[in-house]
């Protein structure tokens, strides 16, 4: 290749890293960690994580598959999803849905609500559950 060419496929290269390092941006979800150390969340991969949850939950609104649609699930009280059945621990549970309070149910939901009907093991990589969290608030307003 000649030196023109191979400066122009350089060119291009980088661009091409440019947009992925872009696309790959994390925003600020406002949780910590058990350390107390800020985690940030990248939408992008938690709509990859969020297949794991697409089995049982929707981010449509008003669409209740085993589990509740998760449309607005950021800032909502427990228990309230129209047309959903919900376990009474999760009824009565008295939690509202803020960033941190999901962080720490993705990672053992059985042990945080004991009694839940959710039977999914949890998410320990604490960087899928902020990513998750950041999809979710992307993406269900």
């Amino acid at each position: 290749m000649k030196t023109a060419q191979l400066m122009a496929l350089a060119t291009v290269l980088a661009s091409i890293a440019s947009v992925s390092v872009a696309q790959a941006a994390s925003v600020d979800i406002g949780v910590t960690n058990d350390a107390g150390k800020a985690v940030m969340g990248d939408p992008d991969h938690g709509a990859i994580v969020f297949h794991k949850c697409m089995v049982c939950h929707s981010i449509a609104a008003g669409q209740n598959r085993i589990g509740p649609s998760l449309h607005g699930v950021v800032g909502r009280h427990s228990g309230i999803v129209a047309g959903f059945h919900y376990s009474a621990a999760n009824k009565n549970s008295g939690i509202v849905w803020k960033a941190q309070t999901i962080f720490t149910y993705l990672k053992a939901p059985q042990k945080m609500v004991p009694g839940t009907k959710m039977t999914f093991p949890g998410l320990p990589a604490e960087q899928d559950r902020a990513d998750v969290i950041a999809y979710l608030e992307q993406n269900s307003k």
